[in-house]
């Protein structure tokens, strides 16, 4: 096993320690009742991951906030006239706030909560791995820290990936790709773009196996299959469906099908569910019989975020994201490069429709 892999078992194991308790739903309805109350005292907003509990997903639509990707997330922080930020998620998304909104103070419910892909990509070793190729424009995921974004040339998400890999291919740019391997070889696969890859991957939708979704298709002939793009590209080819969480749940609401098994974090269903209550969702398998997973489909850093340490963070305020100012410009140049061009290419759709 290599010093990363190490680091983040070590760091997934602690996750588990630290996982936000069961409650009651009495004590649920006390908790939120306080927290809404604080967040109108903290002039603050709550913002959720699709990964999150669905009681912070409720909460965030209950009291005006946002339900979203990350970088939704950031972008609805950036819009709204909240002074205070309650980002419910994973710690690259709080600094992607900050870095995004740098005059307002991020909150987050533990900094503790990080991803197996930031993990995997520690700055230094990804620094000397971008010097050993300096002929290339490195893209990096969002889900990555400050410091590896501040290194990059793009910050991509899984919905914008493929048009900006399209247009630096059209250009003729090479390409270094981190940290998921299994979304960069997707990428690559359908741009035919010249891409090296960082080793790294999600311990969620890498356990997503082709045989046991080949044998739940089977039970389930009907069901349209939906997969996120980090998975391995055997549970890729399999989708009727490959696209990032916004695309997944637009699918659920669109398509025709009456059931859906869906390979991505379960966090998901609550968003899926409310968009289409009449439809069916099934979790992809990550193990087979007798086996056990790392994840079963559940971030262990996304489960970390509750309403007790949500309450409590609202108020001690200590669990707050800093960026140096420094790392923070560094960082935003390819932040910015995306959005960009996310919205040159909005513009252009509404001039060509």
């Amino acid at each position: 096993m290599s010093a990363i892999s190490d680091r983040i078992f070590v760091q997934e194991h602690l996750a588990r320690e630290h996982e936000a308790s069961e409650l009651s739903p009495e004590e649920a309805e006390r908790l939120k009742a306080e927290i809404k109350e604080l967040l109108v005292q903290e002039d603050a907003v709550l913002v959720a991951h699709y990964y999150t509990d669905p009681l912070l997903q409720a909460l965030a639509e209950e009291t005006g906030g946002c339900v979203a990707d990350s970088l939704e997330m950031a972008r609805f922080g950036n819009q709204h006239p909240a002074s205070t930020l309650m980002v419910c998620g994973v710690r690259f998304m709080g600094e992607t706030a900050k870095i995004l909104n740098p005059e307002k103070t991020v909150l987050m419910p533990t900094l503790e909560a990080t991803c197996s892909l930031d993990i995997g990509c520690p700055v230094e070793e990804f620094s000397a791995f971008c010097d050993e190729h300096k002929d290339r424009t490195v893209v990096v995921y969002a889900n990555t820290s400050a410091a590896v974004k501040a290194r990059a040339d793009w910050v991509v998400t899984s919905s914008i990936a493929l048009d900006i890999v399209e247009y630096l291919h059209e250009r003729g740019e090479k390409i270094i790709w981190a940290p998921d391997k299994h979304l960069g070889g997707y990428v690559k696969n359908k741009t035919g773009a010249d891409i090296l890859l960082w080793d790294g991957s999600c311990i969620v939708h890498e356990e997503f196996k082709s045989k046991g979704l080949s044998d739940l298709k089977q039970l389930y002939p009907d069901a349209a299959v939906l997969v996120h793009p980090e998975s391995p590209e055997a549970v890729v080819e399999m989708a009727d469906v490959v696209g990032s969480t916004s695309q997944l749940i637009n699918a659920v609401k669109s398509m025709a099908n009456e059931q859906f098994i869906v390979a991505t974090d379960a966090g998901i269903f609550y968003k899926m569910q409310q968009m289409a209550p009449e439809k069916t969702l099934i979790e992809a398998p990550t193990a087979g019989n007798g086996a056990t997973c790392r994840s079963c489909a559940h971030c262990p850093w996304m489960a970390m975020n509750g309403l007790e340490n949500l309450r409590d963070v609202l108020i001690n305020k200590r669990q707050e994201i800093i960026v140096e100012a420094d790392l923070r410009e560094k960082a935003l140049i390819p932040l910015q490069r995306m959005l960009n061009f996310s919205k040159e290419r909005q513009m252009a759709v509404k001039g060509n429709a």
